[in-house]
């Protein structure tokens, strides 16, 4: 059973910055989609940032880009997004998500292209 175990998060002042992991259990990890979605109250789930594992290859929100940077640890089938100049806007529950290695997406910031998902992990910002 696949497993996106998610930590990081929190509350921080505009400005600031703030650091997510997600650590997948996947049998294998290289080769699929791993990323993060948000979805604020009220709102719909919105895709944030994504990267193609072994590639290495990302893709961000207009929303985000030149803020957040995603990177991965091979070695532990982990990625990382790094979240700076935080706006109050950022605030959401953040979840991790994963396709299967070689599934093909149509489009990467839909979240019904994603197999897998963690639990998610508040960012408050204020």
């Amino acid at each position: 059973q696949v497993q996106m175990v998610e930590s990081g998060g929190g509350s921080v002042q505009a400005g600031g910055s703030l650091r997510l992991s997600c650590a997948a259990s996947l049998h294998t990890y290289s080769g699929n989609c791993m990323g993060w979605f948000r979805q604020a109250p009220g709102k719909e789930r919105e895709g944030v940032a994504f990267i193609y594992t072994g590639s290495g290859s990302t893709y961000y929100a207009d929303s985000v880009k030149g803020r957040f940077t995603l990177s991965e640890d091979n070695a532990k089938n982990t990625i990382f997004l790094q979240m700076n100049s935080l706006k109050p806007e950022d605030t959401a529950v953040y979840y991790c998500a994963g396709t299967d290695p070689g599934d093909v997406l149509n489009d990467i910031l839909s979240k019904d292209e994603y197999r897998h998902w963690g639990r998610g992990t508040q960012v408050t910002v204020s």
